[in-house]
């Protein structure tokens, strides 16, 4: 059987720092990067004020980096969650505004099984570019 969104949202998983093994655009082999779980992904996104657009990077907890596959991959896995609690009748203000972090140009927001105009409506309530 298939996991929901938020069954995969909050499966604990294995979070730490860990050496980045090569460089790879900005982060450079050997420094010293976040694998965080999608719990903590999630975390950080409810932390982030209304009106305020951050890149999921920041999340570093002591590292100098956050590792760019997990981060992609637990940032569909908060919108798809969000959303699922959306369908089951949940409000905005009771979801992981994802909006924050996912812009139209973020490719994660591509893939979204709702599509990316929910994101764009969110982020223009919000006053932020799309």
């Amino acid at each position: 059987m298939v996991k929901s969104w938020n069954d995969r949202l909050n499966t604990p998983g294995i979070n730490g720092i860990k050496p980045t093994p090569r460089t790879v655009g900005d982060v450079v082999e050997g420094q010293p990067m976040l694998v965080p779980t999608a719990r903590q992904v999630d975390d950080f996104i409810r932390s982030i004020p209304e009106g305020v657009a951050m890149d999921v990077r920041a999340i570093e907890h002591g590292a100098e980096v956050t590792c760019p596959v997990t981060i992609g991959y637990h940032l569909r896995t908060v919108a798809e969650a969000a959303n699922e609690d959306l369908e089951r009748g949940m409000t905005l203000s009771d979801i992981a505004p994802f909006w924050r972090v996912l812009d139209a140009k973020t490719p994660t927001t591509g893939k979204l099984s709702f599509g990316a105009a929910f994101v764009a409506a969110q982020r223009k309530r919000e006053g932020l570019e799309p």
